[in-house]
Parts: C-alpha cells; sequence; structure tokens
C-alpha cells in the first residue's frame, strides 16, 4: 500500500490567514478586546478554540459569548476568505504526489457545507479520495473528526501508511491518536516555536512536508 497524506485546508493548502486574523479581530471586538497583529495571533491561538479566548479573557467565555464570538468570526471570514488563495505550489505538489502513484483526501475542521464547494471552486475535488469538513459545533479538536474520515476511507488507506499534512499542534495530535504520521508547516495558525514542542518535523514549506511524507512511512 502506498503513502496516504491527509491534508489540512485552512492555513495549509488555502493561505487564508488574512481572513482569519481579521475574522478573530471582529470575533474579539463583540467581548471588548482589541485587535491582533498577526504575529501575537500566531504566538497566542491554540485549539481548542475556546481556551484560546480563555487565555484573552481570563476566563472561559460564557455559552452566550462563545455563540456570539463564533458567529462573528464566520460572518467576517465569509465576507474576507474570497480574497485568498491556494499556498504557493499547491496544484503542482497535489499533481504530482498522485502521478507518483500515492493518494490524498482533505479533512477541515471548517464546516463541510461550505468547505466542499471552496474546495470545487479551485478544481481541486478531483485531486482527492474524499473531502470531510467539520459536521458538528465549532470550537472541538481534530482527532475525532480523523478517526471518522479515515473510517469511511475504509481499505483504501493505512493509518500506519498516513502522514497528516496541517498547521495546527491538534493535527498532529489527531494523527498520534489514530497512530498516523503528522509534518506540521510553519505558514498557517502557529509560530514554530509552538508546533515544536509537539515532537514531530516541523517544517516551511508544503513541497517540505511532502518530501518529509514520503520518508516517514518508507
Amino acid at each position: 500500500m502506498r503513502t496516504h497524506i491527509v491534508w489540512d485546508w485552512n492555513g495549509t493548502l488555502f493561505h487564508d490567514m488574512d481572513a482569519v486574523l481579521g475574522a478573530s479581530n471582529a470575533a474579539f471586538e463583540t467581548i471588548g478586546i482589541g485587535p491582533m497583529t498577526m504575529q501575537q495571533y500566531r504566538e497566542q491561538y491554540e485549539i481548542p478554540i475556546p481556551r484560546f479566548y480563555e487565555r484573552l479573557l481570563g476566563r472561559m467565555p460564557s455559552a452566550e459569548e462563545w455563540l456570539e464570538l463564533d458567529d462573528a468570526f464566520h460572518v467576517r471570514y465569509r465576507e474576507l476568505s474570497p480574497a485568498c488563495g491556494l499556498t504557493e505550489g499547491v496544484r503542482e505538489l497535489l499533481a504530482d504526489w498522485r502521478a507518483a502513484g500515492h493518494s490524498q483526501s482533505l479533512l477541515s475542521m471548517y464546516e463541510h457545507d461550505k468547505l466542499v464547494p471552496m474546495v470545487d471552486t479551485f478544481g481541486l475535488t478531483g485531486s482527492f479520495l474524499r473531502v470531510d469538513g467539520r459536521s458538528g459545533p465549532s470550537g472541538g479538536m481534530k482527532a475525532e473528526q480523523l478517526t471518522r474520515h479515515l473510517a469511511a476511507l475504509g481499505e483504501h488507506v493505512d493509518p500506519a501508511r498516513t502522514v497528516l499534512i496541517g498547521d495546527a499542534a491538534d493535527d498532529a495530535l489527531a494523527a498520534l491518536h489514530v497512530g498516523a504520521r503528522a509534518v506540521l508547516y510553519t505558514g498557517g495558525s502557529h509560530t514554530r516555536e509552538k508546533l515544536e514542542p509537539v515532537g514531530v518535523p516541523v517544517v516551511d514549506s508544503l513541497a517540505e512536508a511532502v518530501e518529509l511524507a514520503g520518508r516517514l512511512t518508507d
């Protein structure tokens, strides 16, 4: 069985950090927190997201505050994300990985019904065995979603020969949970300093991530 890559979308294949920052600052405004710079955001962001807000507030947001935060974020993100594009080199990397006889799928914590048309807009749907977005409430972690994703792929994929490429510590934790490998990319939501303590390879380009994925499961 060949190596399988599970790709993350936001902050990995889709270079949307400007939209994420703008949407986050819109959410912060609802609870009286001033805007952040990109560097400040990347230094402080963590998953699950309610814990990120807890750090900023000094307490866990109430249920009402969480709904306001989440709604404000997604309203602004939908306004800003159309101006974002794919990370440099993505089309070639996906095509070359398939041409080499390997498989790949896409798993995102972005809402499934919004993710699927977005991926299709870029003409990438056919690159993947499966495209899955979040089906439950926002604010959770990826391990459960990855478990379901791999189960749906069934015999086509062996977790031991699977590498998840993402931009967040939570991506690596999810991969370890299912017995897969992970490579983390520094171009998204986390700084290198936040990613390295997880203990998996950390790279500065998706080309490096793919090259490592091919070697990790040899």
